[in-house]
């Protein structure tokens, strides 16, 4: 099947540029792995919890991303969420700006994502194991004998992956592998009673494993008791590839050392590892683009490592592409 456009990824990056280009005409699909869209902003249930177990909020600090945040506002997708925060620890070493206005997708942190799929062609648990260049870009799919063809492609899978798929015969290879990504740990906590510690959310600035704690409950649209706890990557790094129920367990003893304050008995505590958290391009340029080829990489990575970093990627990417 041939398009105008293939998108591999259906995180922030990657919708943001389908719609754009599928809005200006062009046949376009997006091919991703996993079982929905959201990449790192995503919601996990668990019986009747539910948990952003990844990116926690997002705000705008540049006028465009805040007038689609304003447009997303609302439609209805985002509300924003006002949190008691706190600093655990020295706050001198914390840099949270002052007045940040932070806001969340509705119900869950794939909202917004999830939005923007239904109204393209997204083709989910497509996992991409190859893609070459003929005078047009040729991708295959695992399980799929029939390859989908393009004129353009955009990958927005972190950078070790799209220099793996790139091969390293190509121009970026280097440079997408030079780039760091620490991991992140989460551990999803769900109690049977309600605990309040005088904070909705923390940063921790402290000798812990722990750099965030959130009540995810506390956001609108949620409910329960049900708390989301953020390792450090220095932390996570070191632990990666501990079984899931052993990092469960650290980061659980963390929490209740960092609160030193009762914590009501668990329903459950389990771990989630997100492998490529958080990078920078060293220029941030925004993205990566090749005219010759008609392809662009994208991601937050590539423009400040936030939600709306990813966004002002994938529309810079968009922006380039739709002039190939």
């Amino acid at each position: 099947m041939s398009y105008d456009v293939i998108v591999i990824g259906a995180g922030w990056s990657g919708l943001t540029a389908a719609t754009a280009m599928a809005e200006q005409g062009l046949s376009t699909l997006v091919l991703e792995k996993s079982r929905g869209p959201g990449g790192r902003s995503a919601t996990r249930r668990e019986g009747s919890a539910r948990f952003d177990h990844g990116a926690q909020y997002f705000s705008a600090r540049s006028a465009p991303f805040a007038r689609r945040l304003q447009q997303w506002q609302d439609s209805g997708w985002v509300e924003p969420w006002k949190p008691r925060l706190a600093v655990l620890g020295e706050a001198d070493g914390h840099s949270d700006p002052r007045g940040t206005n932070r806001f969340v997708a509705v119900p869950g942190m794939n909202g917004v994502c999830k939005q923007l799929a239904e109204s393209l062609d997204c083709r989910f648990q497509h996992r991409v194991e190859q893609i070459r260049y003929e005078q047009g870009w040729r991708i295959r799919v695992v399980g799929h004998e029939e390859e989908f063809t393009s004129k353009r492609l955009l990958i927005t899978a972190p950078p070790a992956q799209a220099a793996a798929l790139l091969g390293p015969g190509h121009d970026w290879f280097d440079c997408l592998n030079r780039v760091s990504m620490q991991p992140s740990i989460a551990a999803m906590l769900s109690l049977n009673e309600p605990l309040d510690p005088g904070f909705d959310a923390a940063f921790v600035n402290q000798d812990s494993p722990l750099a965030w704690i959130a009540n995810n409950s506390s956001k609108p649209q949620r409910s329960g008791n049900d708390w989301v706890l953020h390792a450090t990557p220095e932390w996570s790094k070191q632990h990666l590839e501990e079984p899931f129920e052993t990092l469960a367990e650290a980061l659980l003893t963390a929490f209740k050392a960092v609160l030193d304050f009762p914590v009501p008995e668990h329903a459950f505590c389990i771990a989630h590892r997100w492998r490529y958290a958080m990078g920078h391009a060293a220029d941030a340029p925004g993205c990566l683009t090749d005219a010759d080829t008609n392809l662009a990489v994208a991601g937050d990575w590539l423009a400040g490592s936030r939600i709306e970093g990813a966004w002002t990627s994938g529309d810079k990417a968009a922006r380039a592409l739709l002039e190939f």
